[in-house]
């Protein structure tokens, strides 16, 4: 596959490193060339949806956010690790829950007929907070103590930002095992082929049709990967060349970024 992504009816591109950079305040730089990509693919015809591990934000929040710097978007267009934690929850019958979350990630589940604040939690649920506090990582630890089962809504260890990666969901798994010996029964989100299969699904997609653009190699590359489609690495984010030569994963393409592609 090159650059012009010739046969591909669909894009699946990552955000954070891929499409923007956030700051630790929150505020949001595109990636440059983004905004004329996005409208080589609707002049193309090619469906574009967002695919994030992030789960600080609901689908509405994400709406707002990408319209606010120039990304037209509908809610179907966003597709979160916070969707592959609810489906796997519902699965199992789960309708109770302790989250550790941000507001946007409890009106998520909330609506899925999830209870976040339950006084008797069937899991205790870790999302990326970036407003944690000590309590919040206390009553997390206590649930857990008590036998509630663990899960997290994706495993990523930092979140990409202008000023460096900062500790996301999976440094929060891992400091709850070094401090407790707990460890989830489950971790949802990418890399799990699930977070992207029933999309491909619905929209009648052959393996060989779909593209999943990003700039982590251990996610993005590595749900590709699982799930049989096509992986195109942008080097705008985490992801550098000299990862490429020592990284189990492989790329069927590699570029500086979105503004390669579709040229």
């Amino acid at each position: 596959m090159d650059a012009s992504l010739e046969g591909i009816r669909c894009v699946m591109l990552d955000l954070d490193g891929t499409c923007y950079l956030t700051s630790l305040s929150g505020e949001v730089t595109l990636i440059d060339g983004v905004l004329d990509f996005l409208q080589r693919c609707d002049e193309r015809g090619i469906a574009r949806f967002f695919l994030s591990n992030n789960s600080s934000r609901s689908v509405d929040e994400y709406v707002s956010k990408l319209a606010g710097v120039g990304i037209p978007v509908t809610p179907d267009e966003v597709m979160l690790s916070t969707h592959d934690a609810i489906s796997w929850l519902k699965e199992l019958g789960a309708t109770r829950v302790h989250l550790m979350g941000t507001e946007g990630c409890h009106s998520m589940l909330q609506d899925g007929k999830i209870d976040t604040r339950s006084d008797n939690p069937q899991f205790v649920v870790i999302g990326y907070h970036n407003a944690l506090s000590y309590t919040d990582i206390a009553e997390a630890a206590v649930w857990m103590q008590k036998g509630v089962p663990c899960m997290g809504i994706h495993g990523d260890m930092n979140c990409p930002s202008v000023d460096g990666g900062l500790p996301d969901v999976g440094s929060f798994l891992a400091m709850f095992e070094a401090a407790i010996g707990v460890t989830p029964v489950k971790v949802c989100g990418k890399p799990q082929p699930s977070m992207i299969e029933w999309k491909m699904d619905e929209l009648g997609l052959e393996s060989n049709e779909l593209c999943i653009v990003g700039d982590r190699l251990v996610t993005d590359i590595e749900m590709a990967t699982r799930a049989g489609v096509r992986g195109v690495l942008v080097l705008s984010g985490e992801a550098t060349r000299e990862d490429l030569s020592s990284a189990p994963q492989s790329p069927d393409l590699v570029v500086g970024s979105v503004d390669e592609l579709l040229r």
